[in-house]
Protein backbone atom coordinates (compact mmCIF):
# COMPACT_ATOMS: atom_id res chain seq x y z
CA UNK A 1 0.00 0.00 0.00
CA UNK A 2 1.50 3.14 -0.85
CA UNK A 3 2.23 6.18 1.12
CA UNK A 4 -0.78 9.04 1.68
CA UNK A 5 0.38 11.75 -0.18
CA UNK A 6 2.11 15.23 0.68
CA UNK A 7 -0.73 17.57 2.49
CA UNK A 8 0.33 21.35 2.05
CA UNK A 9 0.45 23.34 5.71
CA UNK A 10 -3.01 24.89 4.88
CA UNK A 11 -4.64 21.43 5.24
CA UNK A 12 -2.62 19.76 7.40
CA UNK A 13 -3.34 23.26 10.17
CA UNK A 14 -6.72 23.91 9.24
CA UNK A 15 -8.60 23.83 12.66
CA UNK A 16 -10.81 20.98 13.71
CA UNK A 17 -12.09 22.53 17.10
CA UNK A 18 -13.47 25.86 18.17
CA UNK A 19 -10.78 26.19 20.45
CA UNK A 20 -8.34 25.67 17.71
CA UNK A 21 -9.53 28.89 15.57
CA UNK A 22 -6.80 32.30 16.06
CA UNK A 23 -8.06 35.27 15.63
CA UNK A 24 -11.76 35.25 15.46
CA UNK A 25 -12.26 35.13 19.18
CA UNK A 26 -15.53 37.07 18.23
CA UNK A 27 -17.34 34.18 15.81
CA UNK A 28 -16.27 31.80 18.47
CA UNK A 29 -17.83 33.13 21.50
CA UNK A 30 -20.67 33.75 19.71
CA UNK A 31 -21.10 30.55 18.34
CA UNK A 32 -20.51 28.87 21.98
CA UNK A 33 -22.62 30.78 23.56
CA UNK A 34 -25.42 30.11 20.75
CA UNK A 35 -24.41 25.82 21.16
CA UNK A 36 -24.71 26.33 25.01
CA UNK A 37 -27.72 27.91 25.55
CA UNK A 38 -29.42 26.35 22.89
CA UNK A 39 -30.37 28.85 20.75
CA UNK A 40 -28.85 27.89 17.36
CA UNK A 41 -30.34 30.23 14.35
CA UNK A 42 -31.66 28.39 11.15
CA UNK A 43 -29.32 30.23 8.92
CA UNK A 44 -25.84 32.05 9.34
CA UNK A 45 -24.09 34.47 7.09
CA UNK A 46 -20.15 34.26 6.83
CA UNK A 47 -18.79 37.59 5.82
CA UNK A 48 -15.13 38.23 5.51
CA UNK A 49 -11.90 38.41 3.48
CA UNK A 50 -10.09 35.01 1.97
CA UNK A 51 -8.44 32.98 4.33
CA UNK A 52 -9.91 34.44 7.54
CA UNK A 53 -11.72 30.98 8.69
CA UNK A 54 -15.42 31.26 6.99
CA UNK A 55 -15.54 27.87 5.45
CA UNK A 56 -13.47 26.07 8.49
CA UNK A 57 -15.40 27.66 11.31
CA UNK A 58 -18.49 26.12 8.87
CA UNK A 59 -17.44 23.01 9.35
CA UNK A 60 -16.76 22.75 13.23
CA UNK A 61 -20.44 24.13 13.91
CA UNK A 62 -21.40 21.22 11.39
CA UNK A 63 -19.77 19.11 14.11
CA UNK A 64 -21.04 20.76 17.11
CA UNK A 65 -24.52 20.15 15.47
CA UNK A 66 -24.39 16.62 14.84
CA UNK A 67 -21.68 15.42 16.69
CA UNK A 68 -22.88 12.91 19.59
CA UNK A 69 -24.67 14.13 22.82
CA UNK A 70 -25.32 17.67 20.53
CA UNK A 71 -25.90 20.47 19.27
CA UNK A 72 -22.61 20.85 22.08
CA UNK A 73 -19.41 23.33 21.66
CA UNK A 74 -17.13 20.56 23.07
CA UNK A 75 -17.16 17.54 21.48
CA UNK A 76 -14.41 14.75 20.40
CA UNK A 77 -12.63 14.42 17.12
CA UNK A 78 -12.64 10.54 17.43
CA UNK A 79 -16.45 11.15 16.72
CA UNK A 80 -17.60 8.84 13.48
CA UNK A 81 -20.11 11.84 12.52
CA UNK A 82 -17.00 13.94 12.97
CA UNK A 83 -14.54 11.95 11.35
CA UNK A 84 -17.08 11.88 8.10
CA UNK A 85 -17.81 15.29 7.88
CA UNK A 86 -14.03 16.19 7.81
CA UNK A 87 -13.65 14.13 5.03
CA UNK A 88 -16.66 14.74 3.48
CA UNK A 89 -18.36 11.93 3.38
CA UNK A 90 -21.39 12.61 5.50
CA UNK A 91 -24.31 12.97 3.44
CA UNK A 92 -26.24 15.28 5.96
CA UNK A 93 -23.68 17.78 5.83
CA UNK A 94 -23.65 18.96 2.04
CA UNK A 95 -21.11 21.95 0.53
CA UNK A 96 -21.82 23.60 -2.31
CA UNK A 97 -19.79 25.55 -4.37
CA UNK A 98 -21.90 28.33 -5.88
CA UNK A 99 -19.64 29.46 -8.47
CA UNK A 100 -20.58 26.22 -10.75
CA UNK A 101 -23.95 26.03 -8.92
CA UNK A 102 -25.48 29.29 -9.00
CA UNK A 103 -28.62 28.96 -11.65
CA UNK A 104 -32.42 28.30 -10.50
CA UNK A 105 -32.25 25.03 -11.48
CA UNK A 106 -29.81 24.34 -8.49
CA UNK A 107 -31.43 26.18 -6.42
CA UNK A 108 -34.78 24.45 -6.58
CA UNK A 109 -32.85 21.30 -6.08
CA UNK A 110 -31.58 22.42 -2.44
CA UNK A 111 -35.04 23.58 -1.97
CA UNK A 112 -36.50 20.05 -2.53
CA UNK A 113 -33.99 18.32 -0.53
CA UNK A 114 -34.45 20.38 2.54
CA UNK A 115 -38.33 18.43 2.83
CA UNK A 116 -36.08 15.00 3.54
CA UNK A 117 -35.07 14.83 7.34
CA UNK A 118 -31.71 13.64 7.77
CA UNK A 119 -30.51 10.15 7.85
CA UNK A 120 -27.36 9.82 9.79
CA UNK A 121 -27.17 13.16 12.03
CA UNK A 122 -29.90 15.34 13.80
CA UNK A 123 -29.65 18.09 11.58
CA UNK A 124 -28.60 18.66 7.71
CA UNK A 125 -26.24 21.49 7.16
CA UNK A 126 -25.93 23.45 3.97
CA UNK A 127 -23.11 25.12 3.81
CA UNK A 128 -23.08 27.28 0.30
CA UNK A 129 -19.31 28.85 -0.05
CA UNK A 130 -18.72 32.09 -2.39
CA UNK A 131 -23.00 32.53 -2.08
CA UNK A 132 -22.69 36.01 -3.80
CA UNK A 133 -22.18 34.37 -7.07
CA UNK A 134 -25.98 33.15 -7.13
CA UNK A 135 -27.74 34.42 -9.52
CA UNK A 136 -30.72 36.85 -9.24
CA UNK A 137 -33.18 34.27 -9.65
CA UNK A 138 -31.65 31.73 -7.68
CA UNK A 139 -31.76 33.94 -4.51
CA UNK A 140 -35.39 34.44 -4.88
CA UNK A 141 -35.93 30.68 -5.38
CA UNK A 142 -34.03 29.75 -1.93
CA UNK A 143 -36.13 33.04 0.10
CA UNK A 144 -38.66 31.28 1.28
CA UNK A 145 -37.23 28.02 2.43
CA UNK A 146 -33.97 30.65 4.08
CA UNK A 147 -37.43 32.18 6.31
CA UNK A 148 -39.37 29.14 7.05
CA UNK A 149 -37.02 25.87 6.53
CA UNK A 150 -38.18 22.82 8.23
CA UNK A 151 -36.84 22.55 12.12
CA UNK A 152 -33.63 19.76 10.93
CA UNK A 153 -32.25 21.86 8.26
CA UNK A 154 -29.65 24.63 8.79
CA UNK A 155 -27.76 26.79 6.80
CA UNK A 156 -24.61 28.35 6.58
CA UNK A 157 -24.11 30.77 3.84
CA UNK A 158 -20.15 32.54 3.16
CA UNK A 159 -19.22 34.93 0.69
CA UNK A 160 -16.29 37.69 0.43
CA UNK A 161 -18.56 40.25 -0.76
CA UNK A 162 -21.25 41.10 1.07
CA UNK A 163 -22.94 44.11 -1.00
CA UNK A 164 -23.43 41.13 -3.61
CA UNK A 165 -26.09 39.96 -1.26
CA UNK A 166 -29.26 40.65 -1.56
CA UNK A 167 -30.95 42.43 1.04
CA UNK A 168 -33.65 39.85 1.74
CA UNK A 169 -31.51 37.28 2.08
CA UNK A 170 -29.22 38.83 4.78
CA UNK A 171 -32.42 39.56 6.79
CA UNK A 172 -32.98 36.12 7.31
CA UNK A 173 -29.72 35.30 8.28
CA UNK A 174 -27.50 35.76 11.38
CA UNK A 175 -24.78 38.10 10.00
CA UNK A 176 -21.41 37.21 11.40
CA UNK A 177 -18.17 39.11 10.04
CA UNK A 178 -15.17 37.30 9.77
CA UNK A 179 -12.18 40.14 10.41
CA UNK A 180 -8.58 39.97 8.71
CA UNK A 181 -6.28 38.43 11.10
CA UNK A 182 -3.38 40.60 12.56
CA UNK A 183 0.25 40.09 11.72
CA UNK A 184 1.64 39.30 15.14
CA UNK A 185 -1.29 36.38 15.46
CA UNK A 186 -0.15 35.04 11.81
CA UNK A 187 3.76 35.29 12.80
CA UNK A 188 2.84 33.33 16.50
CA UNK A 189 0.91 30.75 14.10
CA UNK A 190 3.67 30.86 11.95
CA UNK A 191 6.06 30.13 14.26
CA UNK A 192 4.30 27.45 15.98
CA UNK A 193 3.93 25.31 12.82
CA UNK A 194 7.48 26.02 11.92
CA UNK A 195 8.63 24.31 15.09
CA UNK A 196 6.25 21.38 14.50
CA UNK A 197 7.84 21.00 10.99
CA UNK A 198 11.11 20.95 12.11
CA UNK A 199 12.02 24.34 10.64
CA UNK A 200 14.25 27.22 11.67
CA UNK A 201 12.82 30.49 10.77
CA UNK A 202 14.00 33.98 12.08
CA UNK A 203 11.38 36.24 13.66
CA UNK A 204 12.23 38.82 10.70
CA UNK A 205 11.20 36.16 7.83
CA UNK A 206 7.67 35.39 9.45
CA UNK A 207 6.65 38.93 9.88
CA UNK A 208 7.66 39.51 6.22
CA UNK A 209 5.24 36.76 4.96
CA UNK A 210 2.71 37.89 7.54
CA UNK A 211 3.18 40.92 6.06
CA UNK A 212 2.47 39.19 2.49
CA UNK A 213 -0.92 37.54 3.55
CA UNK A 214 -2.35 40.86 4.11
CA UNK A 215 -5.21 39.23 6.74
CA UNK A 216 -5.23 35.76 5.82
CA UNK A 217 -3.72 33.00 7.46
CA UNK A 218 -4.23 30.29 4.37
CA UNK A 219 -2.64 32.75 2.03
CA UNK A 220 0.53 33.17 4.88
CA UNK A 221 0.69 29.73 5.06
CA UNK A 222 0.45 28.70 1.38
CA UNK A 223 4.07 31.31 1.24
CA UNK A 224 5.28 29.35 4.08
CA UNK A 225 4.89 26.28 2.20
CA UNK A 226 6.61 28.08 -0.85
CA UNK A 227 9.70 29.52 1.14
CA UNK A 228 10.01 25.84 2.80
CA UNK A 229 10.45 24.34 -0.64
CA UNK A 230 12.74 27.43 -1.76
CA UNK A 231 15.17 27.30 1.35
CA UNK A 232 15.14 24.45 2.58
CA UNK A 233 15.23 23.68 6.55
CA UNK A 234 16.53 27.17 7.27
CA UNK A 235 14.75 30.36 6.28
CA UNK A 236 15.57 33.77 6.05
CA UNK A 237 14.26 37.59 5.57
CA UNK A 238 16.82 37.46 2.65
CA UNK A 239 14.79 34.07 1.84
CA UNK A 240 11.37 35.56 2.05
CA UNK A 241 11.97 39.08 0.22
CA UNK A 242 13.89 37.62 -2.71
CA UNK A 243 11.31 35.72 -3.37
CA UNK A 244 8.51 38.17 -3.50
CA UNK A 245 9.90 41.36 -3.97
CA UNK A 246 9.90 42.80 -0.45
CA UNK A 247 11.73 45.47 0.82
CA UNK A 248 13.33 45.45 4.33
CA UNK A 249 12.06 46.89 7.25
CA UNK A 250 15.50 48.46 7.34
CA UNK A 251 14.71 49.83 4.19
CA UNK A 252 11.07 51.36 4.66
CA UNK A 253 12.55 52.48 7.55
CA UNK A 254 15.05 54.70 6.06
CA UNK A 255 13.01 55.80 3.41
CA UNK A 256 10.35 57.10 5.52
CA UNK A 257 13.15 59.39 7.36
CA UNK A 258 14.38 60.66 3.97
CA UNK A 259 11.21 61.42 3.36
CA UNK A 260 11.13 63.02 6.57
CA UNK A 261 14.04 65.14 6.60
CA UNK A 262 13.83 65.89 2.97
CA UNK A 263 16.96 64.09 1.81
CA UNK A 264 16.34 63.39 -1.83
CA UNK A 265 19.59 61.94 -2.50
CA UNK A 266 19.24 59.18 -0.24
CA UNK A 267 15.87 58.50 -1.30
CA UNK A 268 16.98 58.56 -4.70
CA UNK A 269 19.90 56.26 -3.24
CA UNK A 270 16.90 54.05 -1.92
CA UNK A 271 15.52 53.69 -5.01
CA UNK A 272 18.60 52.97 -6.86
CA UNK A 273 18.78 49.43 -4.48
CA UNK A 274 15.26 49.14 -5.02
CA UNK A 275 15.52 48.37 -8.92
CA UNK A 276 18.70 46.87 -8.24
CA UNK A 277 17.43 44.20 -6.10
CA UNK A 278 14.51 43.78 -8.10
CA UNK A 279 11.91 44.25 -4.98
CA UNK A 280 8.22 45.57 -5.98
CA UNK A 281 7.92 48.73 -6.62
CA UNK A 282 3.66 48.27 -5.58
CA UNK A 283 4.44 46.88 -2.15
CA UNK A 284 7.11 48.88 -1.20
CA UNK A 285 4.77 52.33 -1.54
CA UNK A 286 1.94 50.07 0.17
CA UNK A 287 4.55 49.42 3.41
CA UNK A 288 5.11 53.16 3.32
CA UNK A 289 1.99 54.56 3.10
CA UNK A 290 1.21 52.12 6.25
CA UNK A 291 4.24 53.59 8.46
CA UNK A 292 2.72 57.39 7.17
CA UNK A 293 -0.63 56.30 8.06
CA UNK A 294 0.87 55.31 11.74
CA UNK A 295 2.39 58.03 12.64
CA UNK A 296 -0.53 60.31 11.10
CA UNK A 297 -2.68 58.68 13.98
CA UNK A 298 -0.16 58.99 16.66
CA UNK A 299 0.14 63.21 15.61
CA UNK A 300 -3.20 63.07 16.06
CA UNK A 301 -3.21 61.36 19.81
CA UNK A 302 -0.67 63.46 20.58
CA UNK A 303 -1.39 66.73 19.86
CA UNK A 304 -0.57 67.67 16.45
CA UNK A 305 2.92 65.92 15.68
CA UNK A 306 4.73 63.20 15.47
CA UNK A 307 8.06 61.90 14.95
CA UNK A 308 8.07 58.05 14.25
CA UNK A 309 9.01 58.77 10.76
CA UNK A 310 12.56 60.19 12.08
CA UNK A 311 11.77 64.02 11.88
CA UNK A 312 8.93 65.61 13.49
CA UNK A 313 5.57 66.35 10.83
CA UNK A 314 2.56 67.99 12.15
CA UNK A 315 -0.68 66.21 11.11
CA UNK A 316 -1.54 68.26 8.16
CA UNK A 317 2.09 67.33 6.52
CA UNK A 318 1.38 63.80 7.45
CA UNK A 319 -2.26 64.15 5.78
CA UNK A 320 -0.76 65.71 2.38
CA UNK A 321 2.14 62.84 2.30
CA UNK A 322 -0.03 60.06 2.75
CA UNK A 323 -2.34 61.60 -0.39
CA UNK A 324 0.71 62.03 -2.35
CA UNK A 325 1.80 58.47 -1.70
CA UNK A 326 -1.73 57.32 -2.94
CA UNK A 327 -2.08 59.66 -5.93
CA UNK A 328 1.06 58.19 -6.99
CA UNK A 329 -0.31 54.36 -6.79
CA UNK A 330 -2.03 54.59 -10.05
CA UNK A 331 0.88 55.97 -11.92
CA UNK A 332 3.31 53.08 -10.80
CA UNK A 333 0.64 50.48 -11.62
CA UNK A 334 -0.78 52.11 -15.00
CA UNK A 335 2.41 54.69 -16.06
CA UNK A 336 5.05 53.09 -18.79
CA UNK A 337 8.15 53.74 -16.56
CA UNK A 338 7.08 52.65 -13.02
CA UNK A 339 10.57 53.62 -11.49
CA UNK A 340 10.56 56.78 -12.90
CA UNK A 341 7.15 57.57 -11.59
CA UNK A 342 8.25 56.05 -8.34
CA UNK A 343 10.78 58.26 -8.05
CA UNK A 344 8.71 61.03 -8.96
CA UNK A 345 6.05 60.43 -6.36
CA UNK A 346 8.80 60.23 -3.72
CA UNK A 347 10.40 63.62 -4.57
CA UNK A 348 6.83 64.93 -4.51
CA UNK A 349 5.97 63.30 -0.96
CA UNK A 350 9.54 65.24 0.03
CA UNK A 351 8.65 68.58 -0.70
CA UNK A 352 4.66 68.26 0.57
CA UNK A 353 6.55 66.56 4.03
CA UNK A 354 8.19 69.95 4.32
CA UNK A 355 5.61 72.77 2.94
CA UNK A 356 3.01 74.29 5.69
CA UNK A 357 -0.06 76.32 5.10
CA UNK A 358 -0.94 79.30 5.70
CA UNK A 359 -3.84 78.42 8.25
CA UNK A 360 -1.39 76.25 10.02
CA UNK A 361 1.20 79.01 10.17
CA UNK A 362 -1.27 81.56 11.79
CA UNK A 363 -2.53 78.99 13.80
CA UNK A 364 1.20 78.40 15.38
CA UNK A 365 1.69 82.48 15.16
CA UNK A 366 -1.54 82.67 17.63
CA UNK A 367 -1.11 79.82 19.47
CA UNK A 368 2.66 81.27 20.35
CA UNK A 369 1.28 84.89 21.10
CA UNK A 370 -1.02 83.27 23.66
CA UNK A 371 1.41 81.67 25.37
CA UNK A 372 3.47 84.32 25.90
CA UNK A 373 3.47 85.62 30.22
CA UNK A 374 0.83 88.02 31.59
CA UNK A 375 1.80 87.81 35.06
CA UNK A 376 1.11 91.14 37.08
CA UNK A 377 3.72 93.94 37.60
CA UNK A 378 5.30 93.06 34.39
CA UNK A 379 6.73 95.45 31.78
CA UNK A 380 4.92 96.03 28.35
CA UNK A 381 6.08 97.26 25.01
CA UNK A 382 3.21 99.82 23.72
CA UNK A 383 3.70 99.99 20.19
CA UNK A 384 2.05 102.86 18.76
CA UNK A 385 1.67 104.17 15.11
CA UNK A 386 2.11 107.65 16.19
CA UNK A 387 0.01 110.06 14.09
CA UNK A 388 1.42 112.59 11.89
CA UNK A 389 1.31 116.13 13.27
CA UNK A 390 -0.05 118.61 11.44
CA UNK A 391 2.24 119.68 8.73
CA UNK A 392 3.66 123.46 8.66
CA UNK A 393 1.82 125.36 6.37
CA UNK A 394 4.07 125.68 3.09
CA UNK A 395 3.87 127.21 -0.57
CA UNK A 396 3.18 125.32 -3.65
CA UNK A 397 6.13 124.90 -5.61
CA UNK A 398 4.76 125.46 -8.97
CA UNK A 399 7.71 124.08 -11.00
CA UNK A 400 8.30 120.55 -8.96
CA UNK A 401 5.97 117.55 -8.85
CA UNK A 402 5.16 115.53 -6.69
CA UNK A 403 3.61 112.07 -5.44
CA UNK A 404 0.37 112.30 -4.17
CA UNK A 405 -0.57 113.41 -0.50
CA UNK A 406 -0.98 110.14 1.84
CA UNK A 407 -1.51 110.85 5.42
CA UNK A 408 -1.85 107.83 7.25
CA UNK A 409 -4.17 107.06 9.45
CA UNK A 410 -3.35 106.14 13.45
CA UNK A 411 -3.78 102.96 14.76
CA UNK A 412 -4.79 101.16 17.61
CA UNK A 413 -2.25 100.55 20.75
CA UNK A 414 -1.14 97.36 20.62
CA UNK A 415 0.10 95.88 24.35
CA UNK A 416 3.10 93.65 23.28
CA UNK A 417 4.09 91.67 27.03
CA UNK A 418 8.09 90.35 26.91
CA UNK A 419 9.84 89.52 30.00
CA UNK A 420 11.56 92.00 31.75
CA UNK A 421 15.68 91.89 30.82
CA UNK A 422 16.36 94.78 32.64
CA UNK A 423 17.30 96.57 30.02
CA UNK A 424 13.41 98.58 29.29
CA UNK A 425 12.86 101.88 30.90
CA UNK A 426 9.33 102.44 32.18
CA UNK A 427 6.99 102.15 29.30
CA UNK A 428 6.21 104.83 26.82
CA UNK A 429 2.82 106.94 27.64
CA UNK A 430 0.21 105.52 25.38
CA UNK A 431 -1.19 107.67 22.43
CA UNK A 432 -4.57 108.84 22.95
CA UNK A 433 -6.46 106.73 20.41
CA UNK A 434 -10.12 108.13 20.58
CA UNK A 435 -8.68 111.53 20.16
CA UNK A 436 -6.46 110.51 16.88
CA UNK A 437 -9.37 108.81 15.22
CA UNK A 438 -12.00 111.81 15.72
CA UNK A 439 -9.09 113.52 14.10
CA UNK A 440 -8.34 110.74 11.26
CA UNK A 441 -12.19 110.71 10.72
CA UNK A 442 -12.63 114.67 9.91
CA UNK A 443 -12.51 113.98 6.30
CA UNK A 444 -13.09 117.94 5.47
CA UNK A 445 -9.73 118.72 7.69
CA UNK A 446 -7.05 118.45 5.38
CA UNK A 447 -3.36 120.47 5.44
CA UNK A 448 -3.58 123.60 3.38
CA UNK A 449 -0.04 123.65 1.93
CA UNK A 450 -0.96 127.29 0.49
CA UNK A 451 0.72 130.41 0.55
CA UNK A 452 -0.64 133.84 0.67
CA UNK A 453 0.54 135.28 -2.52
CA UNK A 454 3.10 137.66 -0.57
CA UNK A 455 4.83 134.77 0.30
CA UNK A 456 4.72 132.99 -3.05
CA UNK A 457 5.90 136.60 -4.97
CA UNK A 458 9.05 135.97 -2.25
CA UNK A 459 9.85 132.19 -3.07
CA UNK A 460 12.97 132.57 -5.72
CA UNK A 461 11.69 130.45 -8.90
CA UNK A 462 13.42 129.60 -11.60
CA UNK A 463 12.66 130.24 -15.05
CA UNK A 464 12.49 127.76 -17.47
CA UNK A 465 10.91 127.67 -20.90
CA UNK A 466 10.20 123.70 -21.06
CA UNK A 467 10.38 120.93 -18.48
CA UNK A 468 13.37 119.97 -17.11
CA UNK A 469 14.89 116.83 -14.91
CA UNK A 470 16.56 115.22 -12.79
CA UNK A 471 20.34 116.48 -13.66
CA UNK A 472 19.36 119.19 -15.68
CA UNK A 473 21.08 122.84 -14.35
CA UNK A 474 17.72 124.48 -14.36
CA UNK A 475 16.60 121.45 -12.38
CA UNK A 476 19.14 121.99 -9.91
CA UNK A 477 18.63 125.79 -9.68
CA UNK A 478 14.80 124.96 -8.87
CA UNK A 479 15.21 123.22 -6.27
CA UNK A 480 18.13 124.71 -4.35
CA UNK A 481 15.66 127.58 -4.12
CA UNK A 482 13.50 126.01 -2.02
CA UNK A 483 13.34 127.23 1.47
CA UNK A 484 15.79 124.74 3.80
CA UNK A 485 13.75 122.03 4.87
CA UNK A 486 10.82 122.34 2.91
CA UNK A 487 12.32 119.53 0.82
CA UNK A 488 12.41 117.10 4.13
CA UNK A 489 8.94 118.21 5.10
CA UNK A 490 7.21 117.03 2.09
CA UNK A 491 9.38 113.65 1.89
CA UNK A 492 8.53 112.68 5.55
CA UNK A 493 4.87 114.15 5.82
CA UNK A 494 3.39 113.55 2.43
CA UNK A 495 6.36 111.15 0.40
CA UNK A 496 6.29 113.69 -2.02
CA UNK A 497 9.82 113.64 -4.47
CA UNK A 498 10.96 116.17 -7.13
CA UNK A 499 10.73 114.79 -10.70
CA UNK A 500 10.62 117.34 -13.10
CA UNK A 501 10.52 120.96 -13.64
CA UNK A 502 7.58 122.57 -15.91
CA UNK A 503 6.51 125.79 -16.31
CA UNK A 504 2.85 126.79 -14.95
CA UNK A 505 0.52 129.16 -15.23
CA UNK A 506 0.45 131.60 -13.10
CA UNK A 507 -3.17 131.16 -12.48
CA UNK A 508 -3.09 127.78 -11.12
CA UNK A 509 -0.15 128.85 -8.60
CA UNK A 510 -2.87 128.53 -5.84
CA UNK A 511 -3.99 125.23 -5.51
CA UNK A 512 -3.53 122.99 -2.21
CA UNK A 513 -2.06 119.76 -2.32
Amino acid sequence: MSEPGFQVIARRWRPRRFDELVGQEHIVKTLRNALETKRMAHAYLFIGPRGTGKTTTARILAKALNCAGGPKPDFSLEDPICLAIEQGSCLDVVEIDAASNRGIDDAKKIRDECQYAPTNCPFKVFIIDEVHQLTKEAFNALLKTLEEPPPWVKFILATTEADKILPTITSRCQRLEFQPISEEVIAAQLARIVKADGVTADQHALTAIARLASGGMRDSQSILDQVISFAGKKITEADVLSIYGLASVQQVTDLCQGIATCDGKKVLALCDAFHAEGRDLLRVLADLQLRVRAATLDSVRTGGVSAQLGAPLATEQLVRLLECLQEGENGIRQGLSPRANFEVTLLKAIEQSRSRSIDLLIKDIAAAAAGLPREPGQKKIRTTAAAPAAPEPVATVPVVESAPAVVPTPSRVVDVPIEDSGLLEESLPPLDVEAAEAEASNSDRRPDFSFPDSALASLPVAEVGKTAFPGDKEFLEAVNALPPGLKDKLKDTIGADFTALRPIPAGKLRRPL
